[in-house]
C-alpha cells in the first residue's frame, strides 16, 4: 500500500501539482511533531547538506531514477514529508547526543549515528535503521517502504515514556514494539526488535534501582520480554530452551500470565497441541489473540 502511494505522490510531484517543503531544524520541534502525525523522523547532520546528496527513486514502472539533490528537490520533497518529519541537525548538537548513548549501543549503532547517511529515528532519537551503508546512492523508495511506520498503534507508550521515563514506561514501550512487529514487513522486523531493546535495557536499568522487594520480580519480568523476542523472530525452539534455564522463584501473578503465554505461544507455534493445552487456562482472551497473530508469522 505504501509503494502505491509513494508512487502516486511521485507522479504528481514530477507534474508540479505538489511543491517542495523546507526540512525543520530543530530536532526536539521535530520529534514532537511527529508524536502527534504518528511518524517517524527522518534525519541527517548539517554537514551532509554542504554538499549534493544524491539518492534515488523508482517510478510507476520500477526505474531508478537519479534525484541529484535530497534536500531541495521539488519532486522528492512531497515524498519525504508524506512519510516521515524530515529534520537537519547541527553539529553543536552531536556532543549531547552522543553523551545520551555513549556506553549504551552496540558499535554498529554508534557507527550510524556518525556517518552522513539518512537516520531513521523515533520520536525519542533512537535509530531504526540501525544497518551497513553499501549503495553507492541511498534508495528513497527502498527506506519509505520499510521504515515509514504508522506508530499510531504505539502512541500511548510513546507519549507515556516521552512524558516521564520509568521502569513501567520503558517496559510497556519495549513490549509494545515488539508487538507492532506483527503489522510490518518481515524484513523490518528484527530492526524494530533491536529497537524495542534499547527501551528494555532501559527497563532493566530502572529495575535494577528499584527497591530490593520488588527488584528481582521486575527484573524476572524483562527476562521473559526478552526471551518473547524470539516468538517474534520465528526461533520458537529457542524460546522453551530458554524458559527451561529460568529460576522459577520470582514468579509473580503478573509473571506468571507472561510465562504462560510464552510457553502456550511456542509450542503452538511447534505444533505441539497437547504441551499448549496445559497452558491455554492461564492465558487472558487478548493474549490468546496475540498468540494467534504470532503462530501465523510462524508458519
Amino acid at each position: 500500500m505504501k509503494k502505491h502511494i509513494l508512487l502516486v505522490l511521485f507522479i504528481l510531484s514530477c507534474v508540479g501539482q505538489l511543491t517542495a517543503q523546507q526540512w525543520m531544524r530543530s530536532l526536539d520541534i521535530a520529534q514532537k511533531l511527529a508524536l502527534v502525525q504518528n511518524k517517524m523522523v527522518l534525519m541527517v547532520w548539517e554537514e551532509s547538506t554542504y554538499y549534493d546528496y544524491p539518492v534515488v527513486v523508482q517510478d510507476n514502472r520500477g526505474r531508478y531514477l537519479v534525484i541529484p539533490n535530497l534536500f531541495s528537490d521539488e519532486k522528492l520533497s512531497p515524498l519525504i514529508w508524506q512519510n516521515f518529519v524530515p529534520v537537519i541537525v547541527n553539529e553543536d548538537e552531536y556532543a549531547d547526543l552522543y553523551l545520551k548513548i555513549k556506553g549504551k549501543r552496540k558499535q554498529s549503532y554508534i557507527d550510524k549515528f556518525n556517518d552522513d547517511s539518512i537516520k531513521i529515528m523515533d520520536i525519542n532519537g533512537n535509530i531504526l535503521n540501525v544497518n551497513n551503508y553499501t549503495e553507492e546512492l541511498q534508495d528513497i523508495t527502498k527506506i519509505i517502504e520499510a521504515y515509514a511506520l504508522n506508530t499510531q498503534f504505539i502512541s500511548s507508550e510513546l507519549t507515556n515514556y516521552y512524558k516521564q521515563q520509568s521502569f513501567y514506561s520503558a517496559y510497556f514501550l519495549a513490549s509494545k514494539y515488539l508487538e507492532l512487529t506483527l503489522y510490518t514487513r518481515e524484513d523490518t522486523r528484527s530492526k524494530i526488535v533491536d529497537l524495542s531493546n534499547i527501551y528494555l535495557e532501559e527497563a532493566i536499568q530502572f529495575a535494577q534501582n528499584a527497591k530490593s522487594d520488588g527488584k528481582a520480580s521486575l527484573l524476572y519480568r524483562c527476562e521473559l520480554l526478552s526471551i518473547q523476542q524470539y516468538l517474534y523472530l520465528k526461533r520458537p525452539k529457542k524460546v522453551l530452551r530458554m524458559l527451561k534455564k529460568l529460576e522459577k522463584s520470582e514468579v509473580t501473578e503478573n509473571n506468571e500470565a507472561l510465562l504462560a503465554f510464552l510457553y502456550y505461544t511456542a509450542n503452538k507455534c511447534l505444533k505441539d497441541d497437547e504441551s499448549a493445552e496445559v497452558w491455554k487456562s492461564k492465558v487472558s482472551s487478548l493474549n490468546l489473540k496475540k498468540a494467534e497473530k504470532i503462530i501465523n508469522i510462524n508458519l
